[in-house]
């Protein structure tokens, strides 16, 4: 009797493990069918030709030894780049002032901003309007965001000029143009940029901070900490990984940018800025 009950919780076992196996296998198959499209395409339109792109910038592949493949490994198109474009420098140096002044509204300022509106701000009704009101930005279409920054800088007709100088801000301070002399052209392109920019991490870091534990905050204020060490000591630690994701993504979307510089400061650049994108458009 003892053998047949120890027969039968072994059979039983394995009868476990084997519908264990067929379900994680089930699922295997099932996300192998949907997933498999997506991969698919993302390896032909996107990763395949950032490779080759790549790997052809370094040989001198050109239209007498594309049908023989007869190219070989070199640096000669970085050293030409170098030694025949002007703006080389200025495009690398505007690049790297614009993105990392940009990142840091796109990252920073909106992880203070995400936590003021998220946490420090009780009113609910009155956190959700202000969060509307960052978002609306980036839901609005591109061109009609472009227009209003034109109308709103216009030396003649827009708002900026006169609240300036309501603040105090002297008339002779002011640019006769926004959009062509410098620094103000570049210091209008990292905020036109900056406040869409904000609202795509405000959502990620909101979203994160809702997603904190309300133990951990009850038991930090059981200890008496203040709003303030908890936001530092408890939310933004726990916030790495969507930092990390909104800073690399705001990277990359960075140095690709281009529809609003282009519908703004038109095809010229108005001579603020000449980043990677522009110099390649161009």
């Amino acid at each position: 009797m003892l053998a047949k009950d120890q027969y039968l919780a072994y059979l039983n076992k394995v009868l476990g493990v084997l519908k264990e196996v067929k379900t994680r296998f089930g699922r295997f198959i099932l996300l192998t069918v949907f997933l498999t499209p997506l991969l698919t395409m993302m390896a032909l339109a996107w990763i395949s030709p950032v490779v080759l792109t790549i790997y052809l910038s370094f040989t001198d592949l050109n239209i007498q030894n594309l049908l023989t493949f007869n190219v070989r490994l070199t640096l000669e198109n970085f050293g030409k780049i170098f030694k025949y474009d002007p703006f080389v420098p200025e495009v690398l140096r505007i690049t790297v002032m614009y993105v990392t002044s940009v990142l840091f509204i796109n990252a920073i300022y909106s992880l203070i901003l995400s936590i003021v509106l998220a946490y420090l701000i009780r009113n609910e009704f009155l956190s959700i309007f202000l969060r509307v009101s960052w978002l609306i930005p980036r839901i609005t279409p591109g061109i009609i965001y472009a227009l209003m920054w034109n109308w709103f800088i216009d030396p003649r007709s827009g708002l900026l000029n006169p609240l300036l100088q309501a603040l105090g801000v002297p008339a002779e301070w002011l640019p006769r143009s926004w959009l062509l002399q410098k620094p103000y052209s570049q210091l209008l392109m990292i905020i036109v940029n900056g406040y869409v920019g904000a609202s795509f991490g405000m959502i990620v870091y909101t979203a994160a901070i809702k997603s904190v534990p309300d133990d951990i905050i009850h038991a930090a204020k059981v200890d008496g900490a203040s709003d303030l060490q908890v936001a530092r000591h408890i939310i933004i630690p726990l916030l790495k990984w969507p930092i990390l994701f909104v800073t690399a993504w705001q990277t990359l979307s960075l140095m690709a940018s281009y529809e609003q510089i282009l519908m703004i400061w038109g095809s010229g650049g108005g001579g603020g800025y000449r980043g990677i994108t522009r110099a390649a458009g161009v």
